[in-house]
């Protein structure tokens, strides 16, 4: 169903608003001192009930009016946050989601989640006092006003002060001051009043029909500032009123600014929304304010701001007017920065990044062309070109980049909860959450990011008394980090927990016919034995892990992102994952070489340098590696590994001119034996279909400016196989992918051909 723009628009404001009560809720946790943030709580949770009022959702704003009130007493500091609190709060949030999610889309409540919404409102009754209970539906919280002082903050000293004179004919007109008094008492409790006489003539002077006292009140009242002033609705004009409110006022008047939607108020809306200025007497300031403004042009005076002018009378604090003109350059600023941003849809971006790549490779077409064609003025002008794509692809990538610490903040709530569960005490640590990726990259990720974490939770970190028996700290430790490196992304997860128990890992392999029990395989190897379908280490099932599903897809997810994941651990000390992930799944800049009769393509960012190769005393080591200035560095020849080249190259027998490229990746050194050089590529990557996933070593293609298609390089895949055996001799994966080099040969001219008659068809239309 597709929902109105208006609709639309409290739909995602909705959800951003609770996504910060989430994380505004685990962070109170590790600072529930910081009043900042329990306000920022409560303003979410006000916006949210205020947006769902004018909607007319009604369910939303009853319940979200009884989360506010324990939220408004918590901000009050009548309550502290404490564990089962916070549980509390996060369960509103997510039975407040569910309420308005289903009022967006019309659907009924569930008789399940009505009775969750019960439960969760009664327990919320417990931090109210009786008569704060029960939320009328009708409270509209678009109109904000402040309805009264609460009694649990008001002091014996903490009342109204009425400043009051009454005109020098009010008792010509029919009006006894001392009714007023009277009237004054049905509003509230006169605890102080003090007659004033300054103005009091001498009796010959006196006139009997004349007023001329004044009166200071103190009134006990949890009235409105407006019913105060409408006792004396009838002599208003003609005396001179100033109302002060409590201190408690004062706090509760900047907080009701403060929750106020972000719209472009003038001062003296905010202050008469908020119930700290009365109607009347914003009119009497902009009076005065207007006088004032035609003296100051025929004296050239400054304009006087109302602010000032409401101080000055002595009808509003100067607290709250700061608090007024701070909302206001706040909402301000906020307003700049929308006007500076528009939402636009996933989809939308995804299709127009598709036709930069389109654009890329025409762009490479003209400039082929035009060096064909030997003009130098074309030449010049397709480079010009080629230039300005560049750069719109760049600011295309760029609008997909979002930082991963979004993602990262969903895991503080799956962190508290399941640690909760399993009796353990665990801190998420975040770092590096403003790297950027591809959002297609982090929706992807986010599921095996889950499952590693969860993983941490329950098999890395022990129980309490394990690790207080350990020396451990008692609160265990799980960590997310993400960095850039060599044209990727780096995600680490850590725990500072058991460790991988590697005899145990050994023996379930072994036990599964995974590996021979004379095998010789590195540590790191036998930890990535964990990946294997159906693999687990865990003594019992539960609810989180220990059925052996889970890590195989974690890594099918990432091998499918053309990542790679990396396992270190020590027993006793902790465990950690390393997933490195291509920045972006459509456009990279290349480095594009010649082996044999296909072109490949190498990402630029993993390029140290290019270097000839040549057999001599001071260079060559063996068949696998050679000497680069006292550095030893392991090499692949790819036309041997692809079987591909007009005549294999072998080590007794090699082609005139060979290069080696030199790339780094994860920290480690290889060459690439390639025939020819052919500089830097903008590289459109064309995913390959299922027909293909046979592929050793190749992670993807593009097609060239000439219509020739290029694979591009799997070099993370590569360099696990050159750094697989230090002793020169290639793992089983190595000798797997040389026995598999025709058929991936022949997969790479099937590739070409299906890819070149594509691109053929295309131009002719």
């Amino acid at each position: 169903m597709e929902l109105d723009p208006g609709l639309q628009a409290f739909a995602e404001e909705s959800h951003e608003l609770l996504g910060s009560v989430e994380d505004i809720l685990l962070q109170l946790e590790a600072e529930p001192g910081n009043d900042e943030l329990v306000n920022e709580l409560f303003r979410a949770v006000h916006t949210i009930k205020g947006a769902s009022g004018l909607f007319g959702f009604d369910e939303v704003v009853a319940f979200t009016h009884q989360a506010e009130s324990v939220m408004g007493r918590l901000r009050d500091g009548e309550i502290k946050l404490n564990d089962d609190l916070t549980s509390l709060f996060l369960g509103c949030r997510d039975h407040i989601l569910l309420l308005s999610d289903n009022a967006i889309n019309e659907i009924a409540l569930s008789e399940d989640d009505k009775s969750s919404g019960s439960k969760l409102h009664e327990e919320l009754g417990k931090y109210l006092p009786p008569r704060e209970t029960h939320a009328s539906t009708a409270d509209k919280p678009a109109t904000v006003v402040d309805n009264g002082v609460d009694s649990a903050r008001q002091v014996a000293s903490d009342n109204w002060h009425i400043s009051l004179r009454f005109g020098v004919d009010v008792l010509r007109m029919g009006m006894d001051p001392h009714s007023f008094l009277r009237y004054l008492q049905t509003v509230g409790d006169i605890v102080n009043l003090t007659t004033l006489y300054e103005d009091l003539p001498s009796i010959r002077e006196m006139d009997p029909e004349s007023c001329y006292l004044g009166f200071e009140i103190d009134l006990k009242s949890e009235a409105r500032k407006e019913d105060i002033e409408d006792v004396f609705e009838f002599v208003q004009e003609d005396c001179v009123i100033h109302i002060l409110p409590p201190h408690s006022h004062i706090d509760r008047y900047i907080e009701l600014i403060k929750s106020l939607p972000e719209e472009d108020y003038r001062i003296g809306d905010i202050l008469t929304m908020t119930g700290a200025l009365t109607q009347r007497e914003l009119e009497e300031a902009l009076t005065t304010q207007n006088q004032d403004r035609q003296q100051g042009e025929e004296y050239e005076e400054k304009e006087h701001p109302l602010g000032e002018v409401v101080v000055e009378q002595g009808v509003v604090e100067t607290e709250v007017v700061q608090a007024a003109l701070d909302k206001q350059q706040q909402t301000t600023v906020k307003k700049a920065e929308e006007k500076q941003s528009i939402r636009v849809s996933a989809d939308k971006l995804s299709e127009m990044i598709n036709l930069v790549g389109e654009l890329v490779i025409a762009s490479a077409n003209t400039e082929v062309t035009a060096h064909q064609a030997g003009d130098d003025n074309l030449v010049e002008t397709t480079a010009a070109l080629s230039h300005l794509v560049e750069e719109i692809r760049d600011a295309a990538l760029n609008l997909r980049m979002v930082e991963i610490g979004t993602t990262f903040n969903r895991f503080r709530r799956v962190v508290r909860e399941v640690s909760r569960n399993l009796g353990k005490d665990i801190d998420l640590i975040i770092k590096g959450g403003d790297t950027e990726l591809d959002k297609i990259v982090i929706d992807k990720i986010a599921d095996p990011l889950m499952h590693l974490v969860r993983n941490a939770i329950d098999h890395g970190i022990e129980m309490p008394e394990q690790r207080r028996e350990k020396g451990k700290r008692v609160k265990g430790t799980v960590e997310l980090n993400a960095f850039h490196d060599s044209g990727s992304i780096v995600i680490t997860i850590s725990d500072d927990g058991n460790g991988l128990p590697k005899e145990k890992v050994l023996g379930k392999a072994i036990e599964r016919g995974l590996i021979k029990p004379d095998h010789n395989l590195t540590d790191e190897e036998i930890y990535k034995l964990i990946f294997e379908p159906g693999f687990s280490t865990a003594d019992a099932v539960t609810d989180i892990s220990g059925r052996g599903v889970g890590m195989d897809v974690v890594k099918r997810n990432i091998d499918a992102l053309r990542g790679q994941i990396d396992v270190e651990s020590q027993e006793g000390l902790g465990s950690k994952f390393s997933i490195r992930l291509p920045l972006t799944l459509a456009i990279i800049d290349g480095f594009l070489t010649r082996v044999g009769q296909h072109t490949y393509v190498i990402p630029l960012d993993m390029v140290d340098e290019c270097i000839e190769f040549t057999v001599d005393g001071n260079t060559y080591i063996d068949s696998n590696f050679i000497n680069l200035r006292g550095e030893v560095l392991p090499y692949v020849r790819l036309g041997v590994l692809f079987n591909d080249g007009d005549t294999v190259c072998n080590d007794d027998n090699k082609a005139n001119k060979e290069n080696i490229i030199v790339t780094r990746c994860a920290g480690k050194k290889t060459g690439f034996i390639v025939n020819e050089l052919l500089g830097e590529y903008q590289t459109v990557i064309k995913p390959l279909g299922d027909i293909f996933k046979d592929l050793k070593g190749i992670s993807g293609a593009t097609i060239l400016g000439s219509g020739e298609v290029a694979m591009i390089v799997d070099v993370p895949r590569l360099v696990q196989v050159a750094q697989s055996d230090s002793n020169g001799q290639r793992n089983s994966n190595y000798a797997e992918d040389k026995r598999s080099a025709d058929s991936t040969n022949h997969l790479l001219n099937d590739v070409t051909i299906i890819e070149e008659k594509k691109y053929e068809n295309a131009r002719s239309v």
